[in-house]
C-alpha cells in the first residue's frame, strides 16, 4: 500500500514539475521571437536558464550536503568530548562558512549565465 501511494506522489509531482518548467517556456517564445527571426534566441535563453538552474541547484545541494556532514562531525565530536566544545565549535563554523561559499559561487554562475552571459553577442548579434 505505501509503495502505491509513494508511486503516486511521485507520479503527481513529477507532472506538476513538468508544468511548472514547460508552461513558462512556451509563453515565453511568443515573446522573445519577433516575426521573421530563428530560433536562435529561444534555444540560447532556455540553455542560459538551464544552465542557471543546474548551477545554483546542485550548488545547494552540495552545500547543503557539507553543512550537514560537518554539522553531524560535530555533534558527534561533543558528545564523546564536551570538554573542548568552544574548539569544535569554531572548526565546525569554518568549515560551514567553506561550504556556503560553494552555494554562493554557485549563484554568482547562475546570475551570470542570465544576466552577464560572455557568449550573448556571438548568439544574439
Amino acid at each position: 500500500m505505501a509503495h502505491k501511494f509513494g508511486k503516486g506522489i511521485l507520479t503527481a509531482l513529477a507532472a506538476v514539475a513538468i508544468l511548472l518548467v514547460s508552461s513558462p517556456l512556451v509563453f515565453a517564445a511568443a515573446e522573445v521571437i519577433p516575426a521573421g527571426e530563428s530560433y536562435i534566441k529561444v534555444i540560447f535563453a532556455f540553455g542560459a536558464m538551464l544552465g542557471a538552474g543546474l548551477a545554483i541547484g546542485l550548488g545547494a545541494i552540495g552545500a547543503g550536503a557539507g553543512i550537514g556532514n560537518a554539522a553531524n562531525g560535530a555533534c558527534q565530536a561533543v558528545g564523546r568530548n564536551p570538554g573542548v566544545q568552544g574548539k569544535i565549535m569554531t572548526v565546525m563554523l569554518v568549515g560551514m562558512a567553506m561550504a556556503e561559499s560553494v552555494a554562493i559561487y554557485a549563484l554568482v554562475v547562475a546570475l551570470v549565465l542570465l544576466y552577464a552571459n560572455p557568449y550573448m553577442r556571438f548568439f544574439l548579434g
